[in-house]
């Protein structure tokens, strides 16, 4: 069984509040629509069932810049599509030491109520130059392309995989499922649907 860890939970993950997603368009080779993408990504965490105050960033950066953190963080020449980088809540939000972003108690300080604080999520890193060379072999469209990989993130984000035969079924299907209720408001484009067949 695949593990999402805020799906059917009725624990809150940083206190009351609604997730945000942070968004920012850091390159300039193809457009990007920030708020239809900042809502794609706030309504797949919500069918993902988080809940609460939280955030999760989104990045949509340059060739180079992803080849570096591709190089950097998993070992692999050249530009990707998408990169995850989940953090750990408790880590994010719970330390010893003091330092920005730290929760520290001492005679000064009040006591810290760790709900009260927001859970970090991750960051999603996408290239759009990418998305856009590969999507006529892949999603079929430009902004299919984008708002698969934004899902995709998601999904890694929130603990999913694709490793095996089994984890890389799962996964496809939540990213039909987000994409289907979320991105086409209807049933795939068979171009696509074909692709994940």
């Amino acid at each position: 069984m695949i593990r999402r860890p805020f799906a059917n939970s009725k624990r809150k993950a940083g206190g009351d509040g609604r997730p945000e997603v942070f968004i920012a368009d850091e390159q300039s080779s193809h457009p990007v629509e920030l708020d239809r993408w900042r809502e794609l990504v706030l309504n797949s965490l919500m069918e993902e069932g988080v809940r609460g105050n939280c955030e999760l960033s989104v990045f949509f950066i340059d060739e180079d810049s992803i080849a570096e953190l591709n190089a950097e963080h998993m070992g692999k020449i050249g530009p990707t599509d998408v990169l995850s980088f989940p953090m750990d809540a408790v880590d994010a939000v719970v330390g010893d030491a003091q330092g920005p972003g730290m929760l520290t108690k001492g005679p000064s300080r009040p006591q810290s109520d760790v709900d009260d604080a927001p859970l970090i999520l991750g960051d999603i890193l996408l290239c759009p130059a990418v998305a856009a060379r590969q999507a006529p072999d892949h999603a079929g469209t430009y902004n299919d392309e984008v708002a698969l990989l934004l899902v995709h993130g998601v999904l890694h984000i929130l603990g999913h995989d694709h490793f095996d035969e089994p984890t890389t079924t799962a996964m496809r299907s939540r990213e039909l499922a987000l994409l289907t209720k979320f991105h086409w408001n209807g049933p795939a484009p068979d171009v696509f649907r074909q692709d994940q067949e």
